[in-house]
């Protein structure tokens, strides 16, 4: 068992969406850590915000285990080709293609590039997001609700739709959820909203694909220590992240990543229309 970094954190703040590099301690994605079987051999996968946190911890252990993977990412250059370099030194293919998940055309865009330049798509992970505090319901804008469901809910839609074409029997979907789903907190009211509705959409759809033979999950983070927390959330909550759970510290992206292999595995044939939950001993119901 490693010995991950409890709190107090040093005292952080960053620009959304934040960058890996400025983070305090730097986040583990298993870079030194994760060791790959050949359990995901010949596959190919689409990551979205496969640059940092929990997306890049995918796109790492997907690569060890013999998968080439197409990292869709907004605009953090040097996150995504520091990914890139990981996924190549394992002698597969990366593919990065930046842009904005709230235009559905752009979705349609990384489909179009999986198919083209891996071949085809066994795996489509939808992990990219945004999410803001705010302690009064007064402070949201209209901008910002509606811009946490584009990027949380909508562009899920739009890729899914338009990857489930090119997808064989045996594929499988993985959307990242959250404890937020279930135990929403309250200063991450749109945030916590939209992870609810990814919870209904995967149950949904694992039942409307069944017959096609490609199955759908979610995973359930709890508190994981990612860019998106000194970015988006107050000073006083970065320094005690992750100090509520029974592990008493923020996960690191490199200790969900055995979750998003284990439901890409061909093995993991009969689950389906499930939530994985991460969470540091916390129950999830």
């Amino acid at each position: 068992m490693l010995d991950y970094p409890k709190p107090p954190y040093p005292e952080q703040r960053q620009q959304m969406p934040g960058l890996t590099s400025k983070m305090n301690p730097r986040p583990d994605h298993g870079e030194k850590t994760y060791k790959g079987s050949g359990r995901l051999s010949g596959m190919k996968a689409v990551i979205t915000g496969g640059d940092s946190g929990i997306g890049r911890a995918v796109a790492i252990a997907y690569a060890r285990e013999g998968a080439d993977v197409l990292i869709s990412y907004l605009e953090e250059t040097d996150d995504a080709q520091e990914v890139k370099a990981l996924v190549e030194a394992e002698q597969r293919k990366a593919v990065l293609v930046p842009g904005d998940l709230r235009n559905p055309e752009h979705c349609r865009l990384v489909i179009r590039r999986a198919v083209d330049e891996l071949g085809g798509i066994d795996i489509l992970v939808n992990n990219a997001a945004h999410q803001a505090t705010f302690r009064d319901i007064a402070e949201i804008s209209d901008e910002e609700w509606e811009m946490t469901f584009e990027v949380n809910i909508h562009a899920m839609f739009y890729l899914t739709k338009a990857a489930v074409p090119h997808m064989k029997p045996g594929s499988a979907i993985i959307n990242t959820a959250s404890v937020n789903s279930d135990m929403p907190n309250p200063i991450l009211l749109a945030y916590a909203t939209t992870k609810g509705a990814i919870q209904n959409f995967s149950g949904g759809l694992a039942q409307m694909l069944a017959e096609k033979g490609i199955r759908v999950n979610a995973v359930a983070p709890g508190p994981i220590w990612t860019p998106l927390i000194p970015s988006t959330m107050p000073e006083d909550s970065v320094k005690n992240f992750g100090k509520q759970v029974p592990m008493k510290r923020a996960g690191q992206p490199a200790e969900l990543a055995t979750a998003y292999v284990m439901l890409a595995d061909p093995l993991s044939s009969y689950t389906s229309g499930t939530t994985v939950a991460v969470t540091g001993g916390k129950p999830f119901i």
